[in-house]
């Protein structure tokens, strides 16, 4: 895991906070960014931010589960951990709803705010492990000719080749050399390396099977 992964953003309006979190996760490894509050964090956060955020739920601009919210909004896929020093049930069930990996009340254990980041880094990573290979599926399938891109919906709605021909209304032996064609494209060796790249890339997410 490179430097860059194990990047741990604090959002927290209380200074006390910010440095002792800070001074911990530091000694612990990690690189730390500190914000003063929701707003500044996303004034500077963009899609490119590696590592996962520390945020407080009750800060005086916008509380953290706007901040949340907004990071969904953009597409910026950074783990949340969410703190509160109220003990907010309520707040923690929106918050884990939300997609937050963990919610902690203040004052919490060493051990337990470590063990919460090292689980955030861990999904940290394959999110950027996902998006790389959908960078790269999505690069495979700019390749394809239009006619290919409508046999590979077919195949993804798992239709024969026979009925890919009568949707499309070709031949069944064009739907076949189409099919050649794309997966030589694709680099792929069998059905399951085609959808593998079609599911990476995004396609057929929002398909509804007929």
């Amino acid at each position: 895991m490179d430097e860059t992964s194990r990047v741990v953003h604090v959002v927290d309006d209380d200074p006390a906070i910010r440095q002792s979190v800070g001074f911990l996760l530091r000694k612990a490894g990690y690189a730390v960014e500190t914000h003063v509050s929701g707003t500044q964090f996303l004034k500077h956060v963009t899609r490119e931010a590696h590592g996962c955020v520390l945020l407080d739920v009750r800060m005086p601009d916008i509380d953290g589960l706007e901040v949340q919210a907004t990071l969904a909004q953009r597409g910026i896929a950074l783990p949340v951990i969410m703190l509160t020093g109220h003990g907010d049930v309520a707040l923690a069930v929106r918050a884990i709803k939300a997609g937050a990996i963990e919610f902690l009340e203040k004052p919490f254990e060493r051990a337990t705010l470590l063990a919460a980041i090292e689980t955030a880094i861990a999904k940290a990573a394959r999110i950027g492990r996902d998006q790389l290979a959908a960078a790269e599926a999505r690069v495979l399938l700019a390749a394809l000719t239009p006619r290919e891109r409508d046999v590979l919906d077919g195949m993804v709605l798992g239709r024969p080749n026979k009925l890919i021909a009568f949707d499309l209304d070709i031949a069944t032996r064009t739907v076949e050399v189409h099919r050649a064609n794309l997966m030589e494209k694709l680099m792929a060796r069998s059905l399951s390396d085609v959808l593998r790249i079609a599911f990476a890339a995004g396609v057929g997410e929002t398909t509804d099977p007929a």
